[in-house]
């Protein structure tokens, strides 16, 4: 049976749809009405801008190069640390190289775990913050133990994350993203959602009209959180493209290091550049603490 999606221009700019509507969307046998759904309420936030952010990694556990490259707007600590100690003072050393590109560490589900749970967690986050960290690199938020208390944390401890993500959506998605919306609503600290899976399954894949849809909706319900966003590096052009039109407005994983073997017009940030603009949007480029590069 055929679920019909309510015409672009027909839901009111203010509020969300509810949960009954929200299954009925879900549910609808038509992506592309969905998606012109998504993209209004895209653009009356954004307009016609789409951020981007180059990104380096640094893995905890390996040497780190006696340069990162210039053009990173970002620079990512990786891994798992062993203690805060460890933690704190690689942190310290690596932001003193590195005078200006915003450093984001490690994944708050860690560090609720490094900090023995989430009554000590705000105290292991103004550590981090101490050292010089621009902020909580990921927050994987199928994966921590007290989600409501880990973004408490974070908001008590006047620390940024900047990458909200999930290994698999649930099967009851619509839920899913009213809990989300309300537990923003309670926090305040969720800027961006990465609704897409970390960690597909394979044995049943994600389908390209399974992944448009689930980024559609996270945009139409999800009206307090800024962005919705999608990893370049991890789902390729193609998916990155489509998901613009479908109400994502932000770019992450941009290498932050260009192959010009074939020339400058195919190197990835042309090509990252070339893709927003063929959506007929207008790419901007931002560092890691959400602030336009010039």
């Amino acid at each position: 049976m055929n679920t019909a999606v309510p015409t672009p221009g027909a839901r009111p700019a203010a509020g969300p749809p509810g949960l009954d509507e929200t299954r009925a969307l879900w549910n609808s046998t038509d992506p592309v009405a969905l998606g012109m759904l998504a993209d209004e309420v895209r653009r009356r936030r954004h307009g016609d801008r789409v951020t981007y952010v180059r990104v380096a990694a640094v893995d905890l556990a390996q040497a780190v190069p006696a340069a990162l490259p210039e053009a990173a707007g970002e620079v990512v600590v990786t891994g798992r640390p062993a203690s805060l100690a460890e933690a704190a003072a690689f942190l310290r050393e690596e932001v003193r190289k590195d005078v200006g590109t915003p450093f984001t560490a490690f994944s708050l589900a860690d560090l609720e775990q490094l900090s023995g749970g989430p009554r000590s967690l705000p105290a292991t986050l103004r550590a981090l913050a101490e050292a010089g960290v621009a902020g909580v690199a990921e927050v994987p938020l199928d994966v921590l133990a007290d989600r409501r208390r880990a973004l408490e944390a974070l908001a008590e401890a006047g620390l940024p994350a900047v990458r909200f993500t999930v290994g698999r959506p649930p099967l009851d998605v619509p839920a899913w993203l009213h809990e989300l919306r309300a537990l923003q609503k309670a926090t305040g600290v969720m800027p961006v959602l990465a609704p897409l899976s970390r960690e597909p399954d394979p044995n049943e894949p994600t389908t390209g009209y399974a992944d448009v849809k689930l980024v559609a909706l996270s945009r139409i319900v999800l009206d307090n959180v800024s962005s919705i966003q999608i990893d370049w590096r991890r789902y390729g052009p193609k998916l990155a493209q489509v998901a613009l039109l479908f109400g994502a407005d932000d770019l992450d994983g941009v290498p932050a290091v260009d192959d010009l073997s074939e020339g400058r017009r195919r190197s990835p940030i042309e090509e990252v550049r070339r893709n927003i603009q063929a959506a007929s949007l207008r790419p901007v480029e931002r560092d890691g603490r959400f602030a336009v590069r010039e």
